[in-house]
């Protein structure tokens, strides 16, 4: 949730089109930051 509230609650764009490309640019950054919370798991022997 700490990132949610750091990307902002509230939406900056006034024109429906940008309104859309700044929830996608935020759902970009929610899901790399998911990546990067998932372990890596190897195969070792």
């Amino acid at each position: 949730m700490h990132c949610v509230k750091r990307l902002g609650e509230s939406l900056m764009a006034r024109a429906f089109d940008r309104q859309v490309a700044e929830i996608q640019v935020r759902i970009t950054v929610l899901n790399r930051y998911t990546a990067l919370g998932i372990p890596v798991k190897e195969v070792i022997g």
